[in-house]
């Protein structure tokens, strides 16, 4: 199972993200010809090497119109310009595989939903700069096309650094995050500095990270087959650079012979007395479809002596703020608890077996820690016919 994890150190923009991805392909130049043969109109990419503190990285230039906007700040909404529908409509014209246009269009729809609430107006109301938004679309398109070629199982990422300071926008002087970018980290792990003032994570990074990421924290145990470097525009006393790292997941525990993984999740729990069953296992539903990773019940004895349940779902940190309003949505809580937890996993995938009468069967394999399971899936048990 391959896994990416990307070092938001240094922040994280478009451009850094698309040039490290390059990095982790056996031949960059090649992929570089792939993306303009898209032909998005009036971009051209172009592949160069910039050294930040002594360290050379790649940086995937996009040129509009022959002007290179390098690592300025992503798009903001602006009196003139290409509302949501243009640009979804101009990435459904590209030549790209139906799930990065997906992509591309599920990055776009975060960020005018964003920008609508940073300026409280309509998402039909928000248009993004022209020039802006052929450069960004260039490294949204980008980056979509290259996790599509790349293909890892799961994606991590570190806290991102945000910056400080102040940014120049379409608006004037914002405070760094900009509205929309602190929008978009919302539940995300965030700090400021490190760097020099100005803008470390734009608007397009944040949505970048925000729907691709699965979770974010230190990196865990990995076996590293490649490093990626994508390099900023910008120079700072430290290296402005994003790196990815592709490999294997490594079990941490010392002997074992096997790869396992490692993961945190939150805990979110409360205790409830006023829910009939029916109605809990409605919640527990909708818990799953906004992004719980799993959801339990157990008895417990509330106050006046009344029996009562506490419910317990994991979810990524990412997925916080969602499953906070979520828990309340849907069950009668007036309060909920948070717990961080670190989580051993065993590697998990699904085989198909054939019988000998031709049946299919599906096969769950769990492995990590020196442990291999091998269980038959319930539902196709229970198709078979009883044994003679």
């Amino acid at each position: 199972m391959n896994l990416l994890y990307l070092d938001c150190s240094a922040g994280a923009s478009g451009d850094m993200l698309a040039s490290a991805l390059l990095e982790l392909l056996p031949n960059p130049p090649a992929a570089v010809a792939d993306l303009e043969a898209l032909h998005i109109p009036d971009v051209a990419f172009r592949l160069e090497t910039l050294e930040k503190c002594g360290i050379p990285a790649t940086h995937l230039a996009v040129s509009v119109r022959g002007a290179e906007e390098g690592n300025a700040p992503a798009p903001h909404p602006h009196d003139h310009g290409r509302s949501l529908d243009d640009i979804l409509r101009l990435v459904g014209s590209l030549p790209l595989a139906p799930a990065v246009a997906r992509h591309a269009a599920d990055v776009y729809h975060s960020l005018a939903d964003a920008e609508s609430r940073a300026h409280r107006r309509p998402v039909a109301e928000i248009h993004f700069h022209e020039l802006g938004t052929a450069d960004a679309l260039a490294d949204i398109v980008a980056v979509c096309w290259l996790l599509d070629r790349l293909s890892p199982a799961d994606i991590l990422a570190s806290p991102v650094n945000v910056g400080q300071g102040t940014v120049r926008c379409a608006h004037g002087i914002l405070p760094v995050p900009a509205p929309a970018t602190a929008d978009l980290l919302r539940g995300i792990p965030t700090y400021a500095g490190g760097l020099a003032d100005g803008e470390c994570c734009t608007p397009t990074g944040a949505a970048l990270l925000r729907h691709f990421v699965r979770r974010f924290g230190p990196q865990p145990p990995m076996r590293v087959s490649a490093i990626g470097q994508g390099a900023g525009r910008r120079d700072f006393p430290r290296a402005n650079i994003l790196r990815a790292f592709l490999g294997t997941p490594a079990g941490d525990i010392p002997g074992a012979d096997a790869p396992g993984a490692t993961d945190d999740v939150l805990e979110l729990a409360c205790n409830i007395d006023d829910m009939t069953g029916e109605d809990l296992a409605i919640a527990a539903k909708r818990l799953f479809e906004a992004g719980a990773l799993d959801v339990t019940t157990s008895p417990v004895l509330m106050k006046k002596g009344r029996p009562g349940v506490t419910l317990r779902l994991l979810c990524p940190p990412s997925a916080r703020a969602d499953l906070v309003a979520a828990l309340f949505r849907h069950t009668t809580t007036i309060g909920l608890r948070e717990t961080l937890c670190h989580r051993y996993l065993l590697q998990r995938r699904i085989e198909t077996a054939t019988l000998p009468d031709g049946t299919p069967v599906r096969r769950k394999i769990s492995e990590g820690y020196g442990v291999r399971r091998v269980k038959t899936e319930a539902d196709d048990r229970e198709r078979l016919p009883p044994a003679p």
